[in-house]
């Protein structure tokens, strides 16, 4: 009995022994000091900033933060920023702060490092300064952005209405349909996985080291909108009158060619024979080739008919107005950024742009040139 004790009690020391050292570990970690810094800062010409890095906790003796410049989009990176090579973390301080100047437009990223061991197994800092031509310019660039989100939105809204109202389909070609909803499927996949998803972000900036990502908040939300109302055409499909149309052959084989495609590139990524952001570039690709069809389906569908009844004008309206000012948006930004790759950095969302507008110059000599509604009756005379 006292030895079934004993050896309960060493049992029990040991285990008490390891706790008390994978505390002493986790502490350990969580008190190794790390260092924070904005990830981008944005400068007008000729314009000063002041730069504050932080440490979360204080150190026992003064650090040197150097600024190791490790891209710059031009030669010299002093043509574009002024920078100091170092600056003092003074001890039992938790912050220093430093001045740079913006002299001309370009990008320079900089990684911080430390000479303080303690700082060493700290994640990497990094500084990405853009400078601009003019804030302003910034601004007015993002409110283009958010209009052609809410035109584009509000552009699919006409056609919903107009389906419901009439309890009819008749004229809405499914080929365009299902086109579209693949389009969209495959643009919200590229935009969530460049938008939100850390590692592929990180691979980005690794194959583009101007950091510049092509894909903003409004890109996601519009692809997710239009995503959601192309499953209400769906639905509408499914119960009002359709008058026999269906989607044809050689619509399901591309759909089916696509979707193959973006299987077997899957299976390719796990293997890592392609990394994931090339991945996501192919869905990109899907979409602009889905762009490059879907329209044709409807507009050939209004030259059998010699009409766009059926067809919104409304929703070609507002689908003209997004694709100008999705445009117009990526001009001022290759303009301000002294950048214009950026152009071509999206290629789905240029080309998103391009092809709609181009399609709906067509839709709209057709509705109001070439097939303009007859009058449902015509006046008789009392002779006739």
């Amino acid at each position: 009995m006292l030895t079934d004790k004993m050896q309960n009690l060493g049992l029990d020391g040991c285990l008490l022994v390891q706790l008390l050292l994978l505390w002493t570990l986790t502490n350990a970690s969580d008190s190794r000091v790390n260092l924070f810094a904005p990830e981008a800062v944005t400068l007008e010409e000729h314009c000063k900033a002041q730069i504050t890095i932080t440490s979360s906790l204080p150190s026992n003796q003064s650090t040197v933060i150097v600024l190791n410049v490790t891209y710059s989009s031009k030669s010299n990176y002093s043509s574009i920023i002024t920078l100091p090579e170092q600056v003092l973390l003074p001890a039992d301080l938790t912050s220093i702060s430093f001045n740079v100047t913006a002299l001309g437009v370009g990008q320079v990223t900089t990684h911080l490092q430390s000479n303080n061991t303690e700082q060493q197994h700290s994640l990497t800092v990094k500084i990405c300064f853009l400078v601009v031509h003019s804030e302003a310019l910034s601004v007015i660039s993002q409110v283009i952005g958010w209009i052609y989100f809410v035109a584009w939105s509000v552009s699919f809204y006409p056609q919903a209405w107009e389906n419901w109202k009439r309890k009819s389909v008749v004229g809405l070609n499914f080929d365009f349909l299902a086109l579209n909803l693949t389009g969209f499927f495959a643009y919200s996949v590229f935009n969530i996985g460049l938008f939100w998803v850390k590692y592929i972000k990180e691979e980005f900036l690794q194959k583009n080291p101007n950091g510049i990502n092509p894909v903003s908040a409004n890109d996601v939300f519009f692809s997710l909108h239009a995503l959601l109302l192309c499953l209400v055409y769906i639905c509408q499909a499914a119960i009002y009158e359709r008058g026999g149309q269906k989607i044809s052959r050689l619509t399901l084989f591309l759909l089916v060619v696509g979707w193959m495609f973006a299987l077997v590139s899957l299976f390719v990524a796990v293997a890592k024979q392609i990394t994931w952001l090339d991945y996501l570039y192919y869905f990109s690709y899907i979409k602009l080739a889905v762009t490059l069809i879907k329209y044709v389906p409807q507009a050939y569908m209004n030259y059998i008919r010699k009409s766009t009844v059926g067809w919104s004008i409304g929703n070609v309206l507002l689908d003209f107005t997004g694709g100008t000012f999705s445009i117009l948006q990526m001009i001022l930004e290759s303009y301000n950024n002294d950048e214009w790759r950026l152009i071509f950095g999206d290629p789905t969302k240029f080309g998103l742009g391009l092809f709609s507008v181009a399609f709906d110059i067509i839709f709209l000599v057709q509705h109001y040139c070439l097939y303009r509604r007859s009058p449902l009756y015509e006046a008789v005379t009392q002779d006739d």
